[in-house]
C-alpha cells in the first residue's frame, strides 16, 4: 500500500495549524482592545496618560503561540482601536504605540522562547519592561508629544504644563518624559507582567491544543 507523501501530510498539518493559529490571535486581540477599553488615569502624570491592560492578552499570546503571533496580535489591536475609536494623529501615534507595545513583548517571548521556564519568563519580562520604557520614551520625547502638541492645538509648554500640575518636578519636554511617560511605561509593563504571570498557567493550555 503506498503511503501519502511527507509533504502532503505536511501541507494538511500547516492549514489546520493555520487555520488555529489565525482563530487564537484574533480572539487574543478582540480581548486586547476590550481591555483598551477600561484606561485609568494616573495620579503622577498628566490626564492623557492613562494605562490600560491591553498588553496582558499580547502576552499570553507571544508566550503561547510565538513572538511573532504576538507582534500579529498587537498589530490587530491597533487596527481595530482604529476601526473603533480613529485617529487624530493620521495614525502616527497608533503606530508609535504598536511598535513601543512590541518592544515590550517581542525581547519577553524571545527569552522565554529560548528555554521555556517561569524563570526564563520572568528575565525576559524584565528586559522587555526596560527596552519598552527606554524606546517608548524616545518616542514620546521625539514623536508623539511633538504630534499631540499639533494635533491637539495644545503648545508643547502646555503639555508641560498639565504635567507641572501634578508634579512640580515637571518642568521640561525631558523632564516630562523623566517623570511622567518612563514610570508610566514601567508601571504598565509590571502590572502586565504580573497579571501574565498569574493567568498564564490557566490559560496556555486552551491555546496550545
Amino acid at each position: 500500500m503506498t503511503k501519502p507523501s511527507n509533504a502532503f501530510l505536511s501541507h494538511g498539518k500547516s492549514n489546520r495549524f493555520s487555520i488555529g493559529y489565525m482563530a487564537k490571535i484574533s480572539i487574543l486581540s478582540a480581548v486586547s482592545v476590550i481591555l483598551m477599553f477600561f484606561d485609568i488615569p494616573l495620579w503622577f502624570a498628566p490626564s492623557f496618560y492613562k494605562i490600560d491592560l491591553s498588553e496582558v492578552s499580547v502576552l499570553i499570546g507571544a508566550f503561547a503561540l510565538g513572538p511573532l503571533a504576538g507582534v500579529w496580535i498587537e498589530l490587530i489591536k491597533v487596527l481595530l482601536e482604529l476601526l473603533l475609536k480613529g485617529t487624530t494623529t493620521a495614525g502616527v501615534g497608533e503606530f508609535a504605540n504598536c511598535v513601543i507595545g512590541c518592544s515590550f513583548v517581542l525581547p519577553a517571548a524571545w527569552i522565554y522562547r529560548q528555554k521555556k521556564s517561569v524563570q526564563r519568563a520572568i528575565l525576559g519580562m524584565g528586559i522587555g519592561i526596560l527596552v519598552m520604557t527606554v524606546i517608548g520614551s524616545l518616542l514620546n520625547l521625539y514623536l508623539l508629544l511633538p504630534i499631540y502638541s499639533v494635533a491637539y492645538g495644545m503648545p508643547i509648554d502646555a503639555l508641560v504644563a498639565a504635567g507641572t500640575a501634578v508634579n512640580p518636578a515637571i518642568t521640561s519636554m525631558e523632564t516630562l518624559v523623566l517623570f511622567a511617560t518612563a514610570p508610566f511605561n514601567l508601571l504598565k509593563g509590571v502590572l502586565s507582567s504580573l497579571i501574565c504571570l498569574v493567568l498564564y498557567k490557566h490559560i496556555s493550555p486552551l491555546l496550545h491544543r
